[in-house]
């Protein structure tokens, strides 16, 4: 009993600090859940703000743009080992394979290009076979600099070829005035990094096979853009990256024959980065071109950021590449154009909204 009555008495006198012990818990576990609380709505508004991103155009426009700018490293490397037909059509049937893969949905793709196949045989004809069989016949008959500065300007005549397809795309003088000054930009980091000449006939030849491919690609996405509804865009740009990769195969057999020796490490690595490339940058731009709302012209002239950020991936990956007044100089000329499309963009934008009913 002593004991016990000693334990009482210690207690008692103790039980100011056990208060001041609980409500020092009390306030902690109050702390916890403010802070509880505040990295919940943190963790959901960045959540909601990522949804909001990739929901927006202009975002999904610049990175696809930039998957297509590392194709360059990667189809050189892949060149050094394979001819370029038959690479391309490897590449591009891969690329599909995994778009119908990441969807899962079989039945479902199966029905939609059975109900869509004409839609699909005549892009996997105009996109992937005779775009790239123009892009590469071409490109072998011109010099790579005069090469990459022509096919730099197909955002311009992609516009062209919707300003005749399409009555609400028309090119006005705002329009046209960007498309003249991403060209010029294009000019500049092309012919500040080497000479551009035109020497003999068959580089005439070359010129107009790739200013041919610019019009196809202008036609192209004018047919992704009045495709009907009943298919959807992943399923358009697997089927038809599959279909028009089997094109080039076959074509690429008799032409080119079949190589015997095998492939190093880096020839694989090339084709894995550019067959997931192909497969995520098409199925961004089909899906855009898709959106209602969307113009062919408007959205093309994003694809002036390609020798742009090709440019920045060169300076930051290879030794040899670094920054020069010319190409910088050229970079703030694309720039001024896209500011001028965004200028005029916005200008028609307010003439709908105010044009009388």
């Amino acid at each position: 009993m002593f004991f016990v009555h000693l334990y009482y008495k210690s207690f008692a006198n103790n039980t100011l600090p056990i208060q001041k012990y609980f409500y020092e818990l009390n306030r902690l576990k109050n702390k916890i859940k403010t802070v509880s609380k505040k990295i919940y709505t943190f963790a959901v508004f960045q959540v909601y703000m990522m949804k909001q991103l990739f929901k927006s155009t202009t975002f999904l426009a610049i990175l696809a743009t930039w998957l297509w700018s590392t194709a360059f490293t990667g189809v050189k490397i892949g060149l050094e080992y394979h001819s370029p037909l038959q690479f391309a059509g490897i590449r591009f049937f891969i690329s599909g394979v995994l778009i119908v893969f990441v969807m899962g949905r079989f039945t479902r793709f199966i029905s939609e290009v059975k109900a869509n196949f004409k839609l699909v045989i005549t892009l996997s004809l105009v996109q992937i076979f005779i775009q790239y069989a123009l892009f590469y016949s071409g490109l072998n008959l011109v010099p790579g600099s005069l090469g990459a500065m022509i096919i730099g300007s197909s955002p311009m005549f992609v516009a062209l070829v919707a300003h005749f397809a399409f009555p609400d795309d028309k090119m006005t003088l705002l329009k046209t005035g960007s498309f003249l000054i991403g060209v010029v930009g294009i000019a500049i980091i092309t012919i500040g990094r080497t000479k551009v000449e035109v020497k003999g006939d068959l580089e005439i030849v070359g010129i107009a096979l790739l200013l041919a491919n610019n019009v196809v690609a202008g036609y192209a996405n004018v047919l992704v853009s009045k495709s009907p509804g009943g298919i959807s865009p992943l399923v358009l740009s697997s089927s038809t990256l599959m279909i028009g990769g089997l094109m080039l195969l076959l074509v690429s057999v008799p032409v080119e024959g079949i190589p015997v020796t095998p492939f190093p490490i880096e020839y694989f690595i090339s084709l894995a980065w550019l067959s997931f490339l192909s497969a995520a940058a098409l199925s961004i731009w089909f899906v855009l071109l898709k959106r209602p709302g969307v113009k062919v012209s408007i959205l093309n002239v994003w694809k002036f950021l390609i020798p742009v950020s090709g440019a920045i991936l060169s300076w930051i990956i290879i030794e040899e590449e670094k920054p020069d007044l010319t190409s910088v100089v050229g970079m703030v000329v694309i720039a001024l154009a896209l500011v001028v499309l965004n200028f005029a963009n916005r200008r028609s934008l307010k003439q709908v909204q105010h044009k009388p009913e």
